[in-house]
Order: C-alpha cells, then sequence, then structure tokens
C-alpha cells in the first residue's frame, strides 16, 4: 500500500511532539482516535512500529528514528513541488481560493476583488466556507491558498497579518435577563451556558469560550460547526456565545440580542497564508485586505 504525504505529516507531527494528544490538538486539529488508527495504518504498511507507546510518554523506535529524517524530506520535497507548480499556474493566471469560517464582510470582498483584477489581471478569487472544527479555515489540509479568519489559529506554519481588531459581544436570546442591559461584563455571564467551537478548533475554541477570563470552565450546551448552527442554538434559549462586533452586525436576527462585553480583550481578524507560499497573488491579495479594512 502506498503512503500519503499526509501520513508522513501526521507521524512527524507525532515524532516531534512525541505526545499523541499534543500532536491531534496542536499541530493537526484532527481527533486522537482517528490519529492513532492512521499511525497504525502506517505501521502496518511499512510492517513495523514507530513509536513505544505506554500510559506515560511515547518514544520512537529505531525503526521510527530511520523514518523521521526522511519523512521531514519527502513533505519538504513535496511543498516544494506544490510552489513550483503554483508558480508555474501564477504565469498564465489562476484562481486564489479563500476560505473562510463567517460572513466576510466589512467591504472587504468588492475590494479587494477590485483591487486583485487591477493588479493582477487574470486572476479571479474563489471562496470557499471552512467549518470551525479546523482553526485553519482550509490551510492545514491544502484545501485553500489563503484564508480570513479570527486568530488564535494553531499550527506551525502559518503566516498572518491582522486586518482588523473588534470588541467581543454576546449573543443573547431575545428575552434573556441580560438583554436589556446596553453592555454586559463577562462576570454575569460565566455561569450562563455557552455554544462552543468543535474541540479540534483547540486554542480558537478556549478564546470564544472566554476561558483566559474564568475561574472555572465555561459550561457547554451546544457544539456549532458554523455560525448559523451558533445562533439557532441561541436563538432556542439553549446557550449563549461571543461573537465580535462586526459579526453581531452582520447576522443581526430579531430573536438574538447582541450586546458588547467591555472587559473581554478585543478579538483580531486575519489573513492566513503558508509561509512557504511567497506567490505574487497571496501577497497582493494580503495588501488588498490591509487597505480596505483601513480605509474610512
Amino acid at each position: 500500500m502506498d503512503v500519503h504525504v499526509r501520513d508522513l505529516r501526521y507521524f512527524v507531527a507525532v515524532a516531534e511532539e512525541l505526545s499523541f494528544t499534543r500532536a491531534a490538538a496542536e499541530r493537526l486539529f484532527i481527533a486522537q482516535p482517528t490519529l492513532s488508527r492512521q499511525i497504525r495504518q502506517l505501521e502496518a504498511s511499512l510492517r513495523t512500529p514507530l513509536f513505544v507507546r505506554d500510559r506515560r510518554a511515547v518514544a520512537l523506535t529505531a525503526a521510527g528514528r530511520e523514518l523521521l529524517p526522511y519523512a521531514r524530506g519527502l513533505i519538504g520535497q513535496w511543498e516544494a513541488a506544490q510552489g513550483a507548480v503554483a508558480g508555474a499556474a501564477a504565469a498564465h493566471g489562476t484562481t486564489l481560493t479563500v476560505g473562510f469560517q463567517t460572513t466576510i464582510g466589512r467591504g472587504l470582498i468588492p475590494g479587494v476583488t477590485a483591487a486583485m483584477e487591477r493588479r493582477l489581471p487574470g486572476w479571479r478569487l474563489r471562496f470557499r466556507q471552512i467549518g470551525w472544527a479546523d482553526p485553519t479555515a482550509g490551510l492545514g489540509g491544502g484545501e485553500v491558498d489563503v484564508a480570513i479568519a479570527w486568530l488564535p489559529v494553531p499550527g506551525a506554519g502559518l503566516s498572518a497579518q491582522v486586518i482588523a481588531t473588534e470588541q467581543r459581544w454576546v449573543a443573547l436570546p431575545a428575552g434573556h435577563r441580560l438583554a436589556g442591559r446596553p453592555s454586559v461584563p463577562f462576570a454575569e455571564l460565566a455561569d450562563e451556558p455557552f455554544v462552543a467551537l468543535p474541540a479540534s478548533a483547540g486554542p480558537l475554541r478556549t478564546f470564544w469560550l472566554g476561558e483566559d477570563r474564568r475561574t472555572t470552565p465555561a459550561t457547554v450546551a451546544a457544539t456549532a460547526e458554523t455560525a448559523d448552527e451558533a445562533f439557532e442554538a441561541v436563538a432556542s434559549g439553549l446557550a449563549v456565545v461571543l461573537l465580535s462586533a462586526g459579526n453581531a452586525e452582520i447576522y443581526h436576527r430579531d430573536n438574538v440580542i447582541c450586546r458588547p462585553v467591555p472587559d473581554l480583550p478585543p478579538s483580531e481578524l486575519a489573513v492566513l497564508w503558508r509561509t512557504s507560499d511567497r506567490r505574487e497573488a497571496v501577497r497582493v491579495f494580503t495588501e488588498a485586505c490591509c487597505r480596505c479594512c483601513a480605509a474610512p
């Protein structure tokens, strides 16, 4: 059976972290059982164990130590090949795929599209919505070329440029006890049930639960893959959810009341790209986003 580059990425992540838990949550954004299954399949394909596992530690076997430099080299060669292909395509004009998780709004799409047409004739933008289970908005799996997403985004090999900083708000069911307030201190929300991002979202899930301002973990009443799922949970009275000020306006609904939470640090919207991707189109797109958000 042929081995996929994906399997080698999984192997390298575990080998460098020496932890299936950290590799799954902080590097690969997948469930730990999925990672364990893929590693077992790789070991079966190579007909030898690559890791020694016990309850306290993970270590490379002799075969795993032999494989590690080759795996890193093959991944590097594949990334170089992808870059070379992308560069060749760029010479003739092509498509830049943009990942996003919540509606972009903020006047970005028309402004950036016009800038791309002016500076890179022949290029076009294609937008692809990615669920919150992937905090890289498609970059980690190679589904998109660039992404517009909220920080923090875990994982190595990605670069970010912040394009907007927005206060965090809370979305409440209409009729909620706090809905009549002009603003809501976070302490008043600490005991409320919350809508959470999937566990694979890692630090992004933590951020939108306000965990850095809590003394006890949040009560999670529902998990949502998309903004629409989150707002349905709020509208039903099941839970509340934190969101950015801009999204409070974009996702306006009659059955959901949004209020600022003034004592939380703000959220940051950023353009993300793979650090190894040095194409002019990526640079032009990033610069255009920055200019559009900076314009009055």
